[in-house]
């Protein structure tokens, strides 16, 4: 599993601004979708995809009640109980974590953990979101529950007090399990829950360079430009679950989420979330609509442009 490309250069991370809170329960009724007031249809080619507003209203849903793979965006229950135990003093996130020969040899994607090495906890947790480290999402399960089997029985428990119905997992990284599943309207719920419960979360998820072992790494991904607001954002892929996103942008205090799941691409995953986010904006009346921005004046005449051609 190999959800973001890294190279090795510096990028400085964005500042942390303020978070708009937004509810679980707000996602309810995520299949249930008005027209759309502009009149404006959109259509992505993932198999599965949820847009949901500040006010919790969702703008665009595609099968968003699907259970399909989750991919790496399993990390976002990872790093939520990761957090979880962070704010309850159970962990520190400068303490040193031993790495175990288990978590070592966990398939790829991974950082490279050697087993036996010692790993401050807030670069595993680095791995996790920025490098979608399996290793490292091992290593942080072992750390926090003795043993992934137990840390996976916490995941399923937090999923069920989140109200996540669809949600099962079964390991702590994503790679493929017959039995972990997960859908649009959950995984939206549990990143919003996510950065509403632990805002530090947000400089992680909006993270574009990752240090380790004196190398420092950036993941190329085009929407941290394109639309202009996203700050938060997990990828993920397998052959079985196809590319996943789950994207959470801000236009002034405006909290928007985003996931779409199955894209055939990592290029397409990206179109139709770019589709997807300008579309939000315009139905909120935060960008205008492509008939409503500046069209060409008026063309000159053809003397006048002859003329003008000629100079």
């Amino acid at each position: 599993m190999h959800p973001t490309r890294l190279i090795a250069i510096p990028v400085a991370r964005a500042v942390l601004v303020a978070l708009a809170v937004m509810s679980a329960p707000l996602l309810a009724s995520a299949q249930t979708v008005q027209p759309s007031p502009n009149g404006r249809p959109v259509a992505v080619s993932a198999e599965s995809a949820l847009v949901v507003d500040p006010e919790g209203r969702v703008l665009f849903a595609k099968n968003a009640e699907e259970e399909r793979p989750p991919a790496s965006l399993v990390k976002l229950m990872t790093l939520y109980l990761a957090y979880e135990d962070l704010d309850r003093g159970k962990v520190d996130i400068e303490e040193p974590v031993q790495v175990s020969h288990y978590a070592a040899l966990t398939p790829k994607y991974r950082m490279g953990l050697r087993a036996g090495a010692s790993v401050p906890l807030r670069v595993l947790l680095e791995g996790v979101a920025i490098a979608s480290a399996n290793d490292a999402a091992t290593a942080l399960a072992e750390r926090l529950s003795g043993d992934e089997a137990t840390f996976v029985e916490r995941m399923n428990a937090k999923a069920r007090d989140l109200a996540l119905t669809a949600t099962r997992f079964a390991n702590a990284h994503g790679l493929p399990d017959p039995s972990q599943r997960s859908s649009a309207h959950d995984l939206a719920v549990l990143i919003m829950r996510l950065l509403q419960d632990y805002p530090d979360s947000r400089i992680l998820l909006g993270g574009q360079t990752f240090v380790f072992n004196g190398r420092v790494y950036v993941r190329h991904i085009p929407l941290f430009n394109d639309p202009v607001g996203v700050q938060a954002l997990k990828t993920g892929f397998t052959r079985e679950a196809g590319y996943n996103l789950a994207v959470s942008a801000w236009r002034g205090s405006q909290q928007f989420v985003m996931i779409v799941l199955g894209a055939r691409t990592r290029a397409l995953s990206f179109l139709d979330a770019k589709k997807l986010l300008h579309y939000a904006f315009v139905e909120t009346g935060l960008e205008p609509a492509p008939d409503e921005r500046a069209r060409p004046g008026p063309k000159k005449p053809v003397r006048a442009r002859r003329a003008a051609a000629s100079r």
